[in-house]
């Protein structure tokens, strides 16, 4: 596979909540289901590794989201690894 075919671990994330998505076919808040499985998982391994300050920096980007959502979209851009060597 070429560098230019690989995924950053964010694109990687992405295709995994569209298959998820899929999964759910016409079922009802399909988008919400499977976006809530991803938090729900993502919330576990913080509180499991992110040691004494998870739930302040999962405040932070909850806040971040709601009252600057430019800001929280240029940070999700950043970690796209667009131009960026994947190894």
């Amino acid at each position: 596979m070429a560098d230019s075919d690989r995924k950053t671990p964010l694109e990687k994330v992405e295709a995994l909540y569209d298959e998820l998505v899929d999964w759910y076919e016409d079922g009802s808040d399909r988008e919400i289901r499977a976006a809530s499985k991803l938090l729900m998982i993502g919330l576990l391994k913080l509180k499991a590794h992110g040691g004494f300050g998870w739930q302040g920096l999962v405040e932070d980007y909850v806040l971040m989201l709601k009252q600057d959502p430019e800001r929280y979209a240029r940070i999700l851009e950043a970690n796209r690894g667009q131009g960026k060597k994947v190894f």
